[in-house]
């Protein structure tokens, strides 16, 4: 008895619940959609739901289409159709199929690079100026929810993707995007415009979403200098484009092996130091972190001696104080030497 009460309360609460949008593909404005009416050519055509949400056919007062599936839409006409005397219920049939879905803007907020108001399906020139294809399927693959957290910069290594939440219309609902990194089955829902999406944020990095992915930036561009020993210039370095662009995931050791600051001589450049700066791109504070190049490489596994690379990172290496005393002798030499001689021409 008390198993048939629990079922029946869980299967209340699922009632209670909202839909799914996952399975709603709802319209925005700036969506193309072709309306089929066999009886009605008049009605029929390609049409574009206007600013204010609405579809606009001859004749017919503007019917509300923003935030609805084409189905419900069809069923809106129908009754507009009826209503205003154009058709008798038991002869009329309305088709409503997508042929473009417009960009849409939606609101990124919490763990991401760049939270803000993103515009995701953007057009391409071609796209507004060609006639609409009617589309096979309705499947606006550029407005899911994975598009728009990737158009804000995707998630900092911080990020609970496990719990981000999905506002639309006053109604939330938390959706689970493990299984970008996993492999197993998630939810990815189409957006609307207006939509809004907050990635909660642990304070604790999580390893496991630190690579490129859906939701995740594809590399970094850093900054290097090593401008001394045991190079004289970037470009003798190889520090040059390829040099300073990685994959999402690595980390400083990775930035100071690139820039040749590693390596040569044990005498002398064993005790190189490696600085990394970053600067949080919404804060604007910045840290520095300083390491001995032996003991980073020695100890890359340890994650706070080691940290990943985030864009706009800067890199730079020092000499070690053996190469530090040999170039200062060397400038005494070079100031001492010419002075020598100098003093020997001009002395009689």
């Amino acid at each position: 008895m008390v198993k048939r009460l629990a079922s029946v309360a869980v299967f209340l609460i699922a009632l209670a619940l909202p839909a799914s949008p996952a399975l709603a593909l709802p319209l925005s404005a700036g969506d193309r959609v072709k309306v089929t009416i066999p009886e009605g050519e008049e009605f029929s055509g390609i049409f574009e739901v206007s600013l204010s949400g609405e579809l606009e056919l001859p004749y017919v007062r503007g019917i509300q289409a923003s935030g609805i599936e084409p189905r419900e839409v069809e069923q809106r006409i129908h009754q507009a159709l009826v209503a205003q005397g154009y058709f008798q219920p038991s002869f009329l049939r309305v088709s409503v199929n997508v042929v473009q879905w417009a960009p849409v803007e939606v609101f990124v907020s919490g763990s991401t690079f760049q939270p803000g108001r993103v515009l995701i399906n953007e057009w391409s020139d071609a796209e507004q100026t060609q006639t609409p294809v009617q589309l096979s399927g309705q499947a606006p693959l550029k407005r899911f929810l994975s598009a728009a957290i990737r158009q804000a910069g995707g998630v900092t290594p911080t990020a609970d993707v496990s719990s981000v939440e999905l506002v639309r219309g006053g109604r939330r609902q938390v959706l689970d995007l493990s299984g970008i990194f996993t492999g197993e089955p998630f939810i990815d829902v189409p957006l609307i415009a207006g939509d809004r999406v907050v990635v909660p944020d642990t304070g604790v990095i999580n390893p496991t979403i630190v690579r490129p992915s859906q939701i995740t930036p594809i590399g970094v561009k850093i900054f290097i200098s090593n401008l001394t020993v045991p190079s004289a210039s970037n470009a003798s370095s190889a520090i040059g484009r390829d040099a300073t662009s990685f994959p999402y995931g690595s980390r400083f050791s990775q930035a100071v092996v690139s820039g040749n600051c590693a390596g040569g001589t044990m005498l002398t450049n064993a005790r190189r130091r490696a600085v990394l700066v970053n600067t949080d791109a919404q804060s604007g504070k910045t840290t520095v972190l300083e390491r001995g190049v032996e003991e980073l490489l020695r100890r890359s596994s340890d994650g706070g001696n080691n940290p990943y690379l985030m864009a706009n990172d800067a890199v730079a290496c020092y000499d070690s104080g053996v190469t530090n005393l040999r170039d200062v002798m060397g400038l005494i030499r070079d100031i001492l030497v010419p002075g020598a001689l100098i003093y020997d021409l001009i002395t009689p």
